[in-house]
């Protein structure tokens, strides 16, 4: 804004009004402040676990160290010792067939489920809400009813089978070496439906109808139609339901204990439940921490797969 004096022709700029500068070192330090909770929230509960499991695996810890304190530094002893020998490779493959069975089933019969109530029919938001039940109880809850189904004496699987005249007498599924684990696998399956399911049906919601309305125009079959509109469409949505599929399914511990305890004969036994099984069975707590950390190394693995599938899919 300028001014002319009669007496003056030359204007006058008048002096620009300058903003108070706000001090850099103050809203800095307010940022942090907001950060602080989350920061001791995160050092509480996982940074102080994690740092105590890798120090005792480094140790010998038992029941009178773990009490007294004083436990022996022994290096990677503890890690050579618990990640060899034939008992850690048959739970590591136990983990490995539970952990595949249970998302290639979760996830087909999810998706099969997501299509269905993408469609419009009578009952759908009732039968939708049916099917969440089982992700709302506990899992112990689930292992408990499937114990009572599984069971050899009054169990309703096996009183199936015999009306229908499949089996001649009662099998006792939890202890027998072969049906044991599929058990356990049908258990965390029912668990983890319907989480595939409401995350797969949000995707499905989020792609436009006029793409399918134009390929069934095209002559599309529904099958090509899923081929290349859904899938290509749900990358993002398929990937993070594979990754915390596996990631929760890699931790589960509740439905094992719950049905076999690792039995019989430890041909159940999944890495979670034998890092409990050598450190408050055996209380060998320096190579149940070996074999814990193992875990977490195996799930940030498929974490990073995840990192870098989920870069490929947004560039």
């Amino acid at each position: 804004m300028t001014s002319v004096e009669p007496n003056n022709p030359r204007p006058q700029q008048l002096p620009a009004l300058r903003p108070k500068r706000r001090s850099r070192g103050r809203t800095g330090w307010r940022r942090l402040w907001f950060l602080a909770p989350l920061v001791v929230y995160l050092a509480l509960l996982f940074g102080y676990p994690l740092g105590y499991s890798v120090a005792i695996s480094l140790e010998n810890v038992n029941l009178q160290t773990l009490v007294s304190g004083g436990a022996k530094f022994i290096g990677l002893a503890n890690y050579i010792g618990a990640w060899r020998g034939p008992i850690i490779w048959h739970t590591f493959f136990n983990t490995w067939e539970f952990t595949v069975a249970s998302i290639v089933l979760q996830f087909a019969i999810g998706m099969l489920l997501a299509i269905l109530f993408n469609q419009k029919f009578p009952l759908r938001g009732v039968l939708r809400s049916l099917i969440l039940v089982p992700w709302l109880i506990p899992a112990v809850v689930s292992g408990a009813i499937f114990n009572w189904m599984f069971s050899s004496t009054d169990g309703v699987v096996n009183a199936v089978l015999q009306g229908l005249h499949l089996i001649n007498s009662p099998i006792n599924w939890l202890l027998h070496p072969e049906s044991a684990l599929w058990v356990i696998i049908i258990t965390n399956v029912w668990i983890g439906i319907p989480f595939n399911m409401v995350l797969l049906y949000s995707g499905l919601q989020a792609i436009p109808k006029e793409l399918y309305e134009a390929a069934s125009i095209d002559g599309a079959t529904a099958w090509t139609s899923f081929w290349k509109i859904t899938l290509p469409n749900m990358k993002a949505v398929i990937g993070i339901v594979l990754m915390l599929g596996i990631i929760y399914t890699l931790k589960v511990f509740d439905i094992v204990m719950s049905l076999t305890q690792g039995g019989p004969a430890n041909l159940t036994q999944l890495l979670s439940t034998w890092s409990y099984t050598l450190s408050f069975t055996n209380f060998n707590f320096g190579q149940g921490a070996a074999v814990a950390n193992g875990l977490i190394v195996i799930a940030l693995f498929f974490g990073v797969i995840y990192l870098w599938f989920s870069k490929r899919i947004l560039d």
